[in-house]
């Protein structure tokens, strides 16, 4: 990204990534134009340029912008629990827990990671933003579990890796069935099989 910085810089960053995430949303990553984001933020091209590179740059700004809200939701809600109150079923519950607007970040990076599918560079990209999501991921796991008096019979990164993918699959069937399945519920089902499955005490 262009260095530099100016007064205006963080509010020009968050108007074009606020944009961005609703013109991926829209349009989908493939088809969305670096012209569209630019005309919802109300900027010009070289607003854009003097920020990112490319329109994959800034979808990997907004992947690290909703990690870092994931993680920080996670912390607090953990840093609110009582040790006593830390069982596996409140550990899973705050895995599975999803905000009201995460459906547009679950188009978003759905259709960002099947253009990553076919890209075999924005796929390696994609894989390290993966890997140092899944790193701090499995250090706030591993100190829930610790809290929980538990610890894992295996690698946390691992682990983590199961429960996105029960969390994202999830997602994507609720989202199909809003009417018969709430977004959240079915991984908040079955998450505390997998941790006590995967977990001993301490």
């Amino acid at each position: 990204m262009p260095k530099g910085t100016t007064k205006r810089r963080p509010q020009t960053l968050a108007r074009l990534l606020d944009a961005a995430l609703e013109v991926f949303a829209e349009s989908g990553f493939g088809a969305a134009r670096i012209e569209d984001v630019c005309r919802r933020a109300g900027y010009t091209r070289g607003a854009f340029y003097s920020n990112f590179s490319s329109k994959e740059e800034l979808f990997f700004a907004l992947f690290d912008a909703h990690a870092a809200r994931e993680l920080e939701r996670i912390t607090r809600l953990a840093d609110g629990t009582d040790d006593r109150d830390l069982s596996v079923t409140r550990v899973a519950a705050l895995l599975a827990h999803v905000e009201p607007d995460e459906r547009t970040w679950f188009l978003v990076t759905t259709e960002f990671t099947l253009y990553a599918i076919r890209n075999p560079e924005a796929a390696a990209r994609l894989a390290d933003h993966d890997a140092r999501l899944r790193e701090e991921a499995a250090a706030l796991l591993g100190g829930l579990l610790a809290r929980a008096g538990l610890r894992p019979r295996g690698d946390l990164a691992e682990l983590v890796r199961v429960v996105v993918a029960l969390r994202e699959g999830a997602l994507g069937q609720s989202y199909v069935e809003p009417d018969a399945l709430t977004p959240g519920a079915l991984a908040e089902q079955f998450l505390p099989y997998l941790v006590e499955a995967v977990t001993e005490p301490l």
